[in-house]
């Protein structure tokens, strides 16, 4: 694994000349690097940003998408929204194509290429669905990358919409995040988040509703739709996913369709709608990975706006349908600094449900991000970690193989900010980290210590900063 990310200057460039490439190696041959996503696959932002898929880190057209991005060249009124026809075959896709033709590494796939968030990587998924199409891919691709396959999976976020604040989100992602910023005065929406801007939000809306809606809406009254990830947001709370499931039933088509969830499943009922009662009962195929960082109050914590109990229920609801194997709920959780402390009791909760645990950490793409394991001094992360394995292993099984396999890659990782940065960028990232921290706990009412105090070494830590 490589010692830092990339830097933007040796990001993949957006747009630009067209790479000359003729090589072109088969994945049976020996080519590890490519993926099927840039043939099949589409995906789009809350904030209308098209990027490869939504584990990709590329430069931004316009808005600084994730903590590890670059920021737009100047924040102005103009922003570049693309149409899916636009984007398919652009020189940036066609590009993207030859390089992953060739068998190259690209910057833009570090998270699949290093493994930085999860032990599972992205384009086995893809690779594996679309496994009867790589030849096509091949085959179907031209000298200058253009390919005349189709989308067939998308993972449109059509909005921010979120009842949740989970601590490793933001505001992108989550408009309870962007209703608190605003409230508290967090954030500069007029020149840095711009995107959050009135007139810049009119802008996009009038963009999602004259042009994103229609050439979604087009590909479900194509039956072409192969694949489905609904994903937030909270995907379960915009009616165009209710609408666009019962189209797909009403077209008799849903035997064809995986239909994919990220969801925190606080709510499963949408109106006159059940998710399982009258979306999921007429799908053969579908997953759920139900979003949850931690049981009880340490779940809360993180998850700003759970009630677990209400959760557990809903869980236990959607568990009666599972009738094959193509259907399934899954855990989904993301290790947090504050999660390190529950892990022993999400693994009993995957055991009482006999569900599976997937598992993917807050990765330190920056020096204060206090959410991350790998903030913690890399000793104390380790501890904790030992211990949690020390205590579960009795439950180890093939449910819980993703989990543990996190565990030992997160004390590979040793990326710690204490091993990765100099002293005083360490000191100064601990302690923007810490009071960004203690700012939420103020405003939300909750106090990161009593999660703390599990651990003495790491309360003594924390208390230092």
């Amino acid at each position: 694994m490589a010692d830092r990310f990339p830097t933007a200057d040796e990001r993949w460039p957006r747009n630009g000349i067209v790479s000359k490439i003729n090589q072109r190696i088969r994945p049976k041959d020996g080519n590890k690097t490519f993926c099927m996503a840039p043939w099949t696959h589409t995906y789009l932002s809350p904030q209308m940003e098209r990027r490869l898929c939504c584990s990709s880190r590329e430069s931004s057209e316009n808005f600084k998408q994730y903590i590890d991005t670059i920021d737009p060249k100047g924040h102005n009124d103009k922003i570049n929204l693309t149409t899916l026809e636009q984007h398919w075959n652009s020189d940036y896709m066609k590009s993207v194509r030859l390089k992953l033709l060739a068998g190259e590494e690209i910057p833009q796939c570090a998270v699949c290429n290093h493994k930085l968030l999860n032990e599972q990587v992205y384009r086995q998924h893809f690779n594996w669905l679309y496994k009867n199409k790589i030849d096509e891919a091949f085959d179907s691709t031209d000298e200058t990358g253009a390919t005349t396959m189709q989308t067939e999976s998308f993972d449109y976020r059509f909005s921010n919409l979120c009842n949740f604040s989970c601590r490793m989100c933001g505001d992108m992602l989550s408009s309870s995040w962007e209703t608190e910023n605003k409230k508290h005065g967090k954030g500069d929406y007029e020149n840095y988040r711009i995107w959050g801007r009135k007139d810049i939000k009119a802008q996009l809306e009038k963009f999602h509703d004259q042009q994103i809606v229609k050439e979604f809406t087009q590909a479900v009254e194509e039956k072409r739709i192969t694949e489905l990830y609904w994903c937030g947001g909270e995907p379960l709370m915009w009616k165009i996913h209710w609408e666009a499931m019962k189209r797909i039933v009403e077209l008799g088509y849903q035997d064809q369709v995986l239909a994919r969830y990220n969801s925190n499943m606080s709510r499963i009922n949408f109106y006159k709608y059940n998710l399982f009662d009258d979306i999921l009962k007429h799908f053969p195929n579908w997953q759920i990975c139900a979003s949850i960082d931690g049981t009880g109050e340490v779940g809360e914590y993180i998850r700003t706006g759970l009630k677990y109990n209400e959760w557990l229920e809903n869980m236990k609801y959607g568990l009666q349908f599972v009738k094959q194997q193509n259907q399934r709920m899954q855990l989904d959780l993301t290790i947090t600094l504050p999660g390190l402390f529950d892990l022993e009791n999400m693994v009993l909760l995957s055991n009482e449900l006999n569900i599976e645990l997937l598992t993917k950490q807050v990765f330190n793409f920056s020096n204060d991000n206090a959410m991350a394991p790998l903030f913690m001094p890399y000793d104390i992360m380790s501890e904790i970690i030992d211990d949690a394995r020390e205590k579960t292993v009795k439950y180890k099984n093939r449910k819980l193989n993703n989990f543990f396999g996190q565990l030992d890659e997160m004390q590979k990782q040793k990326r710690n900010n204490e091993l990765v940065y100099d002293e005083e960028t360490y000191k100064q990232g601990q302690k923007q980290g810490k009071g960004e921290v203690e700012r939420l706990d103020r405003i939300r009412g909750t106090d990161i210590k009593k999660i703390l105090a599990k651990n003495k070494k790491a309360l003594e830590w924390w208390t230092s900063i």
